[in-house]
């Protein structure tokens, strides 16, 4: 895979990140200019969550009958006409629904590159490749709340979502000139009006769910940290919001570094091997940080370290769940994508809604939330990493 499409593909899968990232630092700001509180201004993380969703359960089948490019190119359109009605949001709820419309949009891309990487990759180079996409996804959570929070102060709250509509036009051009059509052309077009059947099927797959549901776990609790983290950094601890980036950019350069040792790991293991081992470091940091939550530190960065090293050993299961859910998805690859990036943010969803549901001025809602996703990834990695042993299926 040359470096373009790589470059293009991390794009893609950035879109995540990059419309949830780049406002986070606006939160208290949105409180203030449409009357509410913090908590509220929430729902338009989760209804994009929910949107991300619901959307991708819609581009698998059309990925699957259409092909890559074409549910690509609407999805990019959809995201660049939503977040122009973002930035002219005349109230909360306007917004939220602006939000939902945005992640319609932008879950294409998440699909899609998925399924491009299982159209060129076996599950081995799968997992590498995924690895690798993680660096270029995680300069998104680095320069995402920095860029944002600069156009905060310099601009106010509506630039950020025009920062938004010009990246998503920037990949709807890279699209446009650069990434071919990778479906074979052997594969038959599968049919939407068996769209439900496929995925009832797939549903049925109980490692492509276990591995999906691993990585969507450990995925659910970076999004509480996401999620709670504006509050507890910016209202609690009192870091300025335009500082805040750089403690979100420490913690993602902690993921690229440990994604690319993932990519030296994978030289003389597989990634199914690699899963069994990394759940447990991500458990054992979560329930770290949960302490020091119930010990309500009186400065910020006795959670720092915990939250450092879940973040970071993310980046080592996220891919190896990835790659190990898409193999033998070659003539559904659509399909799947979407069902496992669909079943990752409905947790994602639940767990950022929980964080504000629970919220009661501490840190403590958005630790628990964390380490009960670490205790979760943990019993569904080795659980999974079982039945593949088993079936004699170990990747």
């Amino acid at each position: 895979m040359n470096l373009r499409i790589l470059l293009i593909l991390g794009s893609l899968s950035a879109f995540g990140p990059m419309a949830i990232d780049f406002y986070l630092p606006s939160f208290p700001t949105l409180a203030r200019v449409f009357a509410t509180d913090v908590e509220h201004v929430q729902l338009s993380l989760a209804s994009y969550f929910a949107g991300i969703a619901i959307g991708q359960l819609l581009y698998g089948p059309l990925a699957d009958r259409f092909g890559r490019r074409r549910p690509l190119l609407v999805g990019l359109v959809l995201f660049t006409l939503a977040s122009l009605a973002c930035a002219l949001a005349q109230g909360l709820e306007w917004l939220i629904a602006a939000r939902f419309v945005q992640a319609l949009g932008g879950c294409a891309g998440m699909v899609i590159s998925r399924a491009v990487v299982r159209d060129l990759c076996d599950p081995l180079a799968s997992a590498k490749i995924f690895s690798k996409l993680m660096l270029v996804m995680g300069v998104a959570p680095i320069l995402a709340p920095l860029g944002g929070g600069l156009l905060l102060d310099l601009f106010g709250w509506s630039s950020i979502f025009h920062g938004l509509m010009l990246f998503s036009a920037l990949c709807l051009g890279a699209v446009l000139l650069w990434l071919p059509e990778t479906r074979s052309p052997e594969l038959p077009a599968a049919p939407l009006s068996g769209a439900l059947g496929r995925y009832r099927r797939l549903l049925g797959d109980r490692l492509l769910i276990g591995h999906g549901l691993t990585g969507g776990v450990a995925m659910a609790g970076m999004f509480a940290y996401i999620s709670g983290s504006p509050y507890v950094f910016i209202e609690l601890y009192g870091v300025p919001a335009e500082h805040y980036g750089w403690l979100f950019g420490a913690n993602a350069a902690g993921f690229i570094l440990t994604a690319q040792f993932n990519g030296w790991l994978l030289r003389y293991h597989g990634p199914d091997y690699w899963i069994r081992r990394t759940v447990w470091v991500y458990c054992v940091a979560t329930l770290a940080l949960l302490a020091v939550a119930m010990a309500k530190p009186a400065e910020l960065w006795p959670l720092l370290i915990p939250l450092f090293i879940s973040t970071a050993s993310l980046s080592c299961v996220l891919p190896n769940a990835t790659a190990c859910a898409m193999a033998g998805q070659g003539a559904h690859a659509g399909s799947a994508s979407a069902l496992i990036g669909s079943l990752q943010f409905t947790v994602a969803a639940g767990a950022s809604a929980l964080v504000g549901a629970l919220h009661d001025g501490s840190a403590l809602p958005m630790a628990l939330v964390i380490a009960l996703c670490g205790l979760t990834t943990l019993t569904l990695g080795l659980l999974t990493a079982r039945h593949a042993r088993h079936m004699k299926l170990e990747l």
